[in-house]
């Protein structure tokens, strides 16, 4: 009986552990990056050991290509990054994309200078699509 109850109570002391960390992770409902969409459980980063959620796998790789910025916008979706998101970077006043409105831009991503404004975009087929009917797109700046 002892025995017993010595593994049950170390078993649900390692889920209280583990659930404890997990808790906090899963505070985050959507990914960072595409702001609209759910992040999945099953697909995330790692930044400086902290676990973000993103939606889907070209999320990831956006994500790869400028994390300390996207950590610096992304609290709002992804609280756990406040306590390691580096506070020196400066966000970009234009956030999401004009073409895919829900997608955010960084300053290392495609851009061109449109009427003497620099605009960013998401990824290189925005940029192509913007340059086929820039005013199509314009009132989309944010």
């Amino acid at each position: 009986m002892k025995s017993y109850r010595l593994i049950r109570g170390t078993f649900l002391t390692i889920v209280l552990i583990c659930n404890s960390g997990f808790a906090s992770e899963t505070k985050q409902k959507f990914c960072p990056l595409m702001v609209e969409d759910h992040a999945e459980m099953d697909t995330y980063v790692k930044y400086k050991g902290v676990k973000v959620y993103m939606c889907c796998s070209s999320c990831k790789r956006q994500w790869n290509e400028n994390p300390d910025y996207f950590a610096v916008v992304s609290v709002k979706q992804a609280p756990q990054l406040k306590a390691v998101a580096k506070q020196d970077i400066k966000p970009l006043k234009q956030k999401f994309c004009p073409v895919y409105t829900d997608r955010r831009v960084h300053p290392k991503g495609p851009s061109l200078t449109h009427e003497g404004t620099k605009i960013y975009f998401c990824k290189e087929r925005a940029l192509e699509r913007f340059k086929s009917s820039p005013e199509r797109y314009l009132k989309n700046l944010k």
